[in-house]
């Protein structure tokens, strides 16, 4: 037993010696790099530093199960291809050269390459990119084939950079979409809603994603939302997008004031009123777009995604509980205007981190899933599954 215990110790020792030399190792390399890599290597924002822990590598067993069927995977890697897009912007303002540059370390892990980069003609920046499957990435370790859900091509938008060379027109959207609830006037709209389709029509709408956070989450709403009105429907993801403007606050009085009418009109007409108006729905083929969204309660920018839906019928329904009670009452459908929406609440928190793209990749991530319906939800997605109301032909004489 002894002798046990000694080889066991001799083995401990040297495993220990071996450990400290493969450490000095890497100290003389890095000491050895120019002074640029080892800056790099310490940055903030560089992959090892700040990108997500514990994080599968994809092998040949994702060709038995893949990782990419696990919701949280999917999450993380696309996160980290918008922290890419952010980070190829910063990499063009501060020229980074092709060995210091930050963006790459947060796409390859994944096993994609980056195609082509979106540049807003306004002020030569960097707002999005393509990044499609590295086939010869994965065949380097024995990943044959692309595993199943893994995306072909993804669209990657990044938000707001409050830098003094971005800034401006990054302001500028964020501001159009306060006011007006709508980003189809910029220039970035039309280059991502043509990348967008771009790749649809290469690769399928079943093998591509759009994927967004803040004001880039906007875009690809509504990217994706004008897709959909084709009948192509692409899968999204997006973080944080933005909930608050002008426009949505003045649809909100007027939805308001409507509902009242209702009321007081439903207590004024009689139970034979023919001239009751209904809302007739049309599906685009037999699908339907879902896109997912990830808010935070503590962000108040998209924290208003989660604001239950009060439609016409609820009012009036509650004032007049007898009128339902004395009718059978139908058979409740499923919701037409919805979305997947994770929410993640974790008390209060300070604006930045709530808001910030970090939180989507932590490993202790605890969120509530449901298909819903809210109230901005249903009328952002609205016009994707509702026609003109048709006036009758009148009646011969």
């Amino acid at each position: 037993m002894a002798k046990i215990n000694d080889v066991l110790q001799e083995v401990e020792v040297e495993r220990i010696n071996n450990q400290n030399l493969e450490n000095q190792i890497v100290k003389t390399e890095l000491e050895e790099q120019p002074q640029e890599i080892q800056q790099q290597q310490q940055h903030p924002y560089a992959f090892h530093v700040s990108g997500p822990r514990n994080v599968p590598s994809i092998n040949w067993r994702d060709l038995i199960n893949s990782t990419w069927k696990n919701g949280n995977y999917k999450r993380t890697v696309i996160s980290c291809f918008i922290q890419a897009v952010y980070l190829l912007e910063l990499d063009r303002q501060e020229n980074r050269t092709t060995e210091t540059a930050l963006a790459p370390k947060w796409w390859i892990p994944f096993k994609y390459k980056l195609v082509e980069t979106l540049i807003d003609e306004r002020d030569g920046s960097i707002f999005g990119a393509i990044l499609e499957w590295d086939r010869a990435s994965a065949l380097a370790d024995f990943v044959l084939m692309r595993p199943s859900g893994a995306p072909r091509a993804v669209l990657a938008l990044r938000g707001t950079i409050l830098k003094s060379q971005t800034i401006r027109r990054d302001i500028e959207d964020d501001l159009r979409f306060l006011a007006w609830e709508s980003l189809k006037g910029s220039v970035r709209f039309n280059c991502a809603f043509k990348a967008l389709k771009s790749i649809s029509d290469r690769y399928g709408s079943n093998n591509v994603c759009i994927a967004g956070h803040s004001l880039g989450a906007g875009f690809a709403l509504q990217v994706g939302k004008s897709l959909a009105k084709d009948g192509i429907f692409v899968e999204a993801h997006l973080f944080n997008p933005p909930s608050v403007s002008l426009a949505s606050s003045l649809k909100n009085m007027g939805e308001k004031a409507g509902i009242m009418w209702k009321r007081v009109k439903s207590m004024m007409t009689h139970s034979s009123d023919e001239n009751e108006e209904e809302t007739k729905s049309v599906m685009l083929g037999s699908k339907q777009w879902v896109p997912h969204l990830y808010v935070n309660n503590s962000d108040y920018i998209c924290c208003y995604y989660t604001d239950p839906e009060e439609t016409e019928e609820n009012s009036v329904a509650a004032d007049h509980k007898e009128k339902e009670n004395a009718k059978p009452k139908p058979k409740p459908k499923p919701p037409i205007n919805a979305a997947k929406l994770f929410v993640l609440s974790k008390g209060k928190q300070k604006f930045l981190e709530a808001h910030g793209l970090e939180q989507w990749w932590s490993d202790d991530l605890e969120l509530q899933m449901a298909v819903n319906n809210s109230k901005l939800i249903s009328r952002q997605l609205k016009s994707l599954y509702s026609l003109p109301q048709q006036q009758s032909p009148s009646k011969g004489r």
